[in-house]
Formats: C-alpha cells, sequence, structure tokens
C-alpha cells in the first residue's frame, strides 16, 4: 500500500522529487553515513583494524570519560555558558527590537539596526584578535591604559575566572543583532490598530510594551527560546577556540565538550573516548529538547515545536 502511494506521488510529482533529491543525497552522505562511526564510542579502537575490526569495550569509554573528571566539567561549563548566552543574547535582542520599533524616524531606525546587526558578520578569527589586543599583558590596550594612569599592568590569560563574562560579553555583542531581526519582524505584523486604541486610552509607551509588543511576540520568543535549548551542550568551538585559543591556564573556566573534543583528538589517541564524548553530548541534547518541548506543550500546546 505504502510503495503503490509513493508510485502514485512520484508519477504525480516527479519534477518536485527530483529537484529536492540533490538535497537528500547531500543529507544522507554528509550527516547520516557519518553516524556509523559512532560504533566507536562502544570499541577499543586500534588503528590496524579499523572501526569495524575493532575489539567492543561496552561502556568502558564512557566509563573513562567521567572517572577522569572530565566528563562533569566539561558537561557544566557548556551547559553554564550556553544557559547564560541563551538568556543574554535573547533577552538584549528583545530589548534592542522593541527599542527600535520605537525609535522615531525610518532612516533612524534602518541605521541602528545596521550598527547593531554589523557584529554578525565579523567572524569569530577576528573577534579573537581583538579579545587578544585587548587584553594582552604587554601590548593590550587596557594595560596601557592602566600604565598611563600609574597603575600595575594585569595578566588576565592567568584569571580564568573573569573569562566567563568575557566570553558572554562578546558572545552577546556578536549575536543580539542578529536575533534581533526576528524579533523586530515579529513587532511589524502587530495590527498598528492596537497602539492606536492604546493611545486613545491614555496608555504611555511602557504601557504599550508591556500589553501589547511583549504579548504578541512572546510566541516568537519561546519558539526561539525552544531552538536555542536544543543546542544548549553545544558549544561554539569557533567562539572558545578563537577567544581563548591553547591557554591551558583557563581550560578548566572555559573548556567545552566540542573544544575538549578537538583537543583530544589533536593531542590524544584515544579516539574511542572522544567518540563516546560526542555521543553522549548528542544524546543529551535530544533529551533536553523532548523534555523541553513537553513541558512547553503541557503549558501551552500553541508554542510547542511538535
Amino acid at each position: 500500500m505504502i510503495a503503490k502511494s509513493f508510485r502514485y506521488e512520484f508519477s504525480k510529482n516527479r519534477a518536485l522529487f527530483f529537484m529536492v533529491a540533490p538535497a537528500v543525497l547531500f543529507v544522507f552522505i554528509m550527516q547520516y553515513i557519518p553516524m556509523t562511526g559512532l560504533i566507536l564510542a562502544f570499541k577499543s579502537y586500534r588503528f590496524d583494524k579499523g572501526i569495524f575490526g575493532s575489539a567492543w569495550n561496552g561502556l568502558e569509554n564512557f566509563r573513562f570519560l567521567f572517572i577522569s573528571g572530565d566528563g562533569f566539567r566539561i558537561t557544566r561549563n557548556t551547559f553554564l555558558y550556553n544557559l547564560i548566552n541563551l538568556i543574554t543574547s535573547q533577552g538584549l535582542a528583545v530589548i534592542i527590537a522593541i527599542a527600535i520599533s520605537e525609535m522615531p524616524g525610518k532612516k533612524f531606525k534602518k541605521f541602528c539596526q545596521s550598527v547593531t546587526f554589523l557584529p554578525y558578520f565579523i567572524s569569530w578569527v577576528i573577534v579573537g584578535t581583538f579579545v587578544f589586543n585587548i587584553f594582552n599583558f604587554e601590548t593590550g590596550v587596557m594595560n596601557n591604559m592602566l600604565k598611563s594612569m600609574g597603575y600595575d599592568p594585569v595578566n588576565i590569560y592567568s584569571k580564568p575566572m573573569v573569562w566567563p563574562f568575557i566570553i558572554c560579553a562578546f558572545n552577546s555583542w556578536k549575536w543580539c543583532g542578529y536575533n534581533a531581526v526576528i524579533y523586530i519582524a515579529a513587532i511589524t505584523t502587530i495590527d498598528p490598530e492596537c497602539y492606536d486604541a492604546a493611545d486613545i486610552d491614555g496608555a504611555n509607551i511602557f504601557q504599550k510594551i508591556r500589553y501589547i509588543t511583549f504579548p504578541s511576540i512572546r510566541p516568537t520568543i519561546i519558539t526561539m527560546l525552544l531552538l536555542q535549548v536544543g543546542r544548549i551542550l553545544r558549544g561554539d568551538f569557533e567562539m572558545f577556540y578563537q577567544i581563548v585559543g591553547n591557554s591551558g591556564q583557563l581550560f578548566n573556566a572555559t573548556d567545552v565538550i566540542d573544544t575538549y573534543v578537538f583537543r583530544s583528538l589533536t593531542t590524544s589517541v584515544n579516539i574511542g573516548m572522544v567518540a563516546a564524548a560526542s555521543l553522549y553530548q548528542s544524546v543529551l541534547c535530544f533529551i533536553i529538547i523532548i523534555t523541553v518541548n513537553h513541558i512547553v506543550k503541557r503549558v501551552e500546546a500553541d508554542y510547542a515545536l511538535f
């Protein structure tokens, strides 16, 4: 029955099937075929025997990951960094979107929106250069300013607890303008008559934001949060690697699962443990998004993703 239905749909929409075929083939080759490598997480990998010839070792790779202490540390760092980045970047994006929508003058609005959106186009390589030039101990802008005021220079790279603030600040600076565009688009769909009615009733700008703008974009906010929650255990590798680099003193405070996997691949031959860390990350992301979506569905079914 299914085969007959597929043949009917294929004969009816043959052109559409051929149009989508390259994309399906690309996803299958680049996303699904590499998933066979997940079995490395359950094997004691040997280069001479390959993926399928290496011996099985059950959950030994996962046990070693957490016995070494690395598993809990990188999970904690990844979760906390992404949670803070989620709150700050999305919160600033909402504030910026509402502020721009309330600005007078069409040209001034476009200028402000362009200024906030510009950091999105700056690569993390350039941002990492900015950070180094600002906080470098010998030639950094910050220490040059301290010296000019008669203070001793500060070696920020020896103070791990400062870096969560630095990383989250640069992440918000880079992404809040991009996220604000989505909320600005949602605000433009609000019926202007709602604001006209509020003006007639004597509502001020803050009351209109509270009772009209914010409730109207709440579904968009929840959808964005759900999409970001699904990646809460996937650190932005490029951001962490370019900002922190290979500063060993900062690893305990800044190491996330993605940077840990990359560094392990370049410095260690324990491919099985690296595969175990990647699989552990993907499974937790899946569990989190399913759980959060279920909670949202129970509270307000219309806001859930599925």
